[in-house]
Order: C-alpha cells, then structure tokens, then sequence
C-alpha cells in the first residue's frame, strides 16, 4: 500500500536550500519516492496554518518511507534541513487502490 510524505514549509531561500533540494531529492529517489507537490503555495480554506507551501512525496510503503527518513542518504540533508526551512513533516500510509 502506498504511503506519503507530508511537508508543510517555509524555505529560507540561499545556498543552504539548493545544498538540501539536491541531497533530498537524490535521497527520496533512491527510496523509490516520487513528489506528487513540490513545494507549491497552498490555498487554505478551513482553519489555521502555520507554513506557505507544501511538499507531498509517494512511496511504495510506509516502511519505504521509513527507511528513507532513517537513511544514511537522507542523514546529511536532514542536519541540513535547519538552515534551509522550517516544516512539520509527517509520514502517512494511503489507502488501497
């Protein structure tokens, strides 16, 4: 069953971001992740929201997506995560097709 990768961000635009973008995305292919959003604004149309944009990623399983968020790939792009934005970030299994 598929899972996602929810990201609600706020980028600080600079190096740091681009040094992120590049390991992040290499990171999440390799976990065999495909962004559905990427980082596109998101029009709020009930309640609070504390971030501007969103990211959303599908992998194969909630376990892949684990994996990838445990990863050594995914290890210096999150120590890294810090200077380039500020995001809540959640793993979700989907449901059956």
């Amino acid at each position: 069953m598929p899972a996602y990768m929810v990201a609600e961000v706020e980028f600080i635009p600079g190096p740091a971001l681009d040094h992120y973008r590049a390991l992040a995305g290499a990171a999440i292919a390799a976990h065999g992740g495909t962004f559905l959003v990427r980082g596109q604004e998101k029009t709020v149309t009930e309640g609070e929201h504390r971030f501007r944009r969103v990211i959303i990623v599908a992998f194969p399983s909630l376990d892949a997506a684990e994996r990838w968020y445990r990863s050594a790939e995914y290890a210096e792009a999150l120590r890294a995560s810090g200077k380039a934005m500020h995001r809540t970030l959640y793993l979700v299994d989907g449901v059956p097709p």
